[in-house]
């Protein structure tokens, strides 16, 4: 979080984390002008995603374009298996997030664990499979598998064997991610510079800035002449009392 949300072209600071999971996608509601950014690799699936056959449904409202859909992710780090689960989530689907000792399924925004499902059974009732674990000796059993599921590998080590895999019937498989990756860290490069970068939102920025320092100027000005006000008020008793004063010594002396 020593990195600005102003900055963060990876999407991971404190605000853009903590409005991924409560599925906030503006920063400046209600205006909703400047979308959130989004962590480069989980973005990079749900983008490789939207273009494969049976995973997204365009014609259905936002939020609901995956309504309908099971994914299973095998990964639940901080960088890549935690957003992508919420943002998946986020668009309707049922997602099941795997690690090496827990099963939890996202939903609706909520998370809750699963005690009575396995990998296994996870894996052959799921639409989608997203593998992300980064070690060389796992593998994904294919007969896991069902005809016409979508596997998309994040890891940079191959979780599934290639060629058994696409002896299954209508299966679509993404065997890496990380060019489509590199694309998403540019788009967020982009969108920061737009929200907060660009030309016109500096002069806005400055023109703001200059508008707070008018209202303390003014505000300061109505107290300097205030404090003005209650001086002259003083000073007028002050001389009013003195002339009382020698207006009576003079009329004594008569």
């Amino acid at each position: 979080d020593s990195v600005s949300y102003k900055r963060d072209v990876e999407g991971l600071c404190h605000m853009y984390r903590t409005n991924l999971y409560k599925n906030v996608r503006y920063l400046d509601y209600p205006s909703n002008t400047q979308k959130c950014v989004l962590p480069c690799t989980a973005l990079s699936v749900v983008k490789i995603l939207e273009t494969c056959p049976g995973c997204y449904d365009k014609s259905k409202p936002i939020g609901k374009h995956m309504e309908g859909r099971i994914v299973t992710v095998i990964n639940r780090s901080e960088i890549v298996g935690r957003p992508l689960a919420a943002m998946l989530a986020n668009d309707g689907a049922d997602v099941y997030s795997v690690d090496i000792n827990s099963i939890y399924l996202f939903r609706h925004g909520r998370l809750s664990k699963v005690e009575d499902e396995s990998v296994e059974s996870l894996v052959r009732k799921s639409n989608i499979v997203v593998t992300g674990v980064p070690t060389k000796s796992y593998r994904l059993p294919t007969e896991w598998i069902q005809p016409n599921t979508t596997v998309v590998n994040v890891a940079s080590f191959r979780n599934v064997d290639e060629e058994s895999l696409l002896k299954i019937e209508g299966v679509t498989y993404i065997p890496m991610v990380g060019k489509v990756t590199v694309a998403m860290l540019e788009r967020n490069l982009l969108r920061l510079y737009y929200n907060f970068h660009h030309p016109s939102c500096r002069m806005l920025g400055m023109r703001e800035q200059n508008n707070a320092v008018g209202e303390v100027y003014r505000d300061d000005g109505k107290e300097k002449n205030v404090e003005m006000r209650r001086a002259n008020n003083a000073l007028q008793v002050y001389t009013a009392f003195i002339a009382t004063a020698i207006l009576v010594a003079v009329l004594a002396k008569k």
